[in-house]
């Protein structure tokens, strides 16, 4: 894992991979936490028996929990350590190319893109493809926007 201090070292890295994380296995329970947090309980992520006759034969994990899955990979991948806050500040081009069905175990392919100056810090393009194991199309691809305060 790449560890960064300074935001001279993050903007070096602008452009360049960082690395792959560790597989997560994506778990019925971990849905329907997040199917109980959100309010989400759409029968094709929380009804079992109901799923197994829906389009992909078992339930899939909802999206947005695809997506919240990013600061745990960013955390596999590198850490920011620069002195000042951290801060999101949105997301770019999300798309959900494949769905992630129960018992499908994740992982994230990671990058930075571009690092542009502001006048409180920089701003970082971390760049994410969430890999399925044993399928060819991602679950997500997508780019978050962090700001880094001085």
């Amino acid at each position: 894992m790449r560890t960064f201090t300074t935001l001279d070292e993050v903007a070096a890295a602008a452009n360049s991979e960082i690395g792959t994380t560790d597989w997560l296995l994506v778990e019925q329970e971990r849905i329907n936490q997040f199917a109980d947090a959100t309010g989400d309980h759409q029968w094709i992520h929380v009804d079992e028996e109901r799923a197994k006759e829906g389009p992909f034969g078992a339930t899939i994990a909802h999206g947005f929990l695809t997506v919240s899955l990013l600061p745990y990979f960013n955390q596999q991948s590198f850490a920011l350590e620069t002195p000042g806050a951290r801060l999101n500040y949105g997301l770019n081009k999300v798309r959900f190319p494949h769905p992630v069905p129960v018992g499908s175990r994740l992982r994230s392919h990671v990058s930075f893109g571009d690092v542009t100056d502001l006048p409180t810090g920089k701003q970082l393009i971390i760049k994410h493809t969430l890999e399925i194991e044993g399928v060819d199309k991602p679950a997500c691809v997508a780019e978050l926007v962090v700001l880094l305060l001085s």
